[in-house]
């Protein structure tokens, strides 16, 4: 019997809530929407989907709880105006620079389902942006704090990737296997307009206390306010 879905708030509007590592986004058998409505009270309960988190990756995430809702977040998000996302990220290896930003083109291999950085642009090849900051650094482990301005496919994943700086336990992008569930990237802060009331809310939660989240102390990082593009 799967573990019930931490729910972090819930209104008549949305519902924010902790996505496992290994669950996927998407409305289908097992996917997150229908967990949460089995936990809610059945099918009957209205909960869309307006953005996503590879099914590796864990953290929070905003479903609608009506049509009405889920447009005005999907606007937000495709405006890149007022819904913002920020992540944690576990990497082998440091940047050189304790900050800074990530600017590649990106393309998406649908045979390997592979995202990889392009040397030129084409015709499904994307410009993908990424802000990081240094959080903490401990052996051969650095913990990131990520903003994005664009949302590629795997996109913080591969453009770090492809810099010698591979997500601990994300063996697709050339990480050795650990012992862990998912890969060590997290979606630890939420920030939009209510869909109801308009005002601005935000919503922040750290990851699970295991490797290799506990290698850092991750006190003060909950209410760093990392403001960056939705994506």
């Amino acid at each position: 019997m799967p573990l019930d879905i931490p729910i972090v708030y819930t209104d008549n509007r949305i519902l924010l809530c902790l996505k496992p590592p290994g669950v996927v986004s998407v409305d289908q058998p097992g996917g997150l929407p229908q967990r949460l409505r089995a936990q809610l009270g059945g099918e009957g309960v209205c909960l869309r989907t307006v953005h996503r988190l590879d099914q590796p990756v864990g953290g929070l995430m905003v479903l609608a709880r009506s049509r009405q809702a889920a447009k005005l977040l999907s606007q937000q998000m495709e405006e890149r105006t007022h819904f913002h996302k920020a992540y944690l990220a576990v990497v082998r290896g440091k940047p050189a620079d304790r900050e800074g930003t990530l600017r590649d083109l990106l393309g998406y291999d649908r045979t390997t389902r592979q995202a990889y950085v392009a040397q030129e642009p084409g015709r499904e090849v994307r410009p993908a942006v990424l802000h990081y900051r240094v959080a903490a650094h401990q052996g051969e482990y650095t913990l990131l704090a990520i903003t994005l301005e664009t949302g590629r496919t795997h996109q913080i994943r591969v453009q770090l990737a492809s810099r010698g700086l591979p997500l601990v336990g994300d063996c697709k992008y050339g990480a050795p296997p650990a012992d862990m569930e998912g890969i060590a990237l997290w979606s630890y802060r939420l920030s939009f307009l209510h869909p109801q009331s308009g005002e601005g809310v935000a919503f922040s939660a750290l990851p699970p206390a295991v490797w290799p989240w506990s290698v850092f102390d991750l006190r003060g990082m909950e209410d760093a306010r990392e403001e960056g593009g939705g994506g």
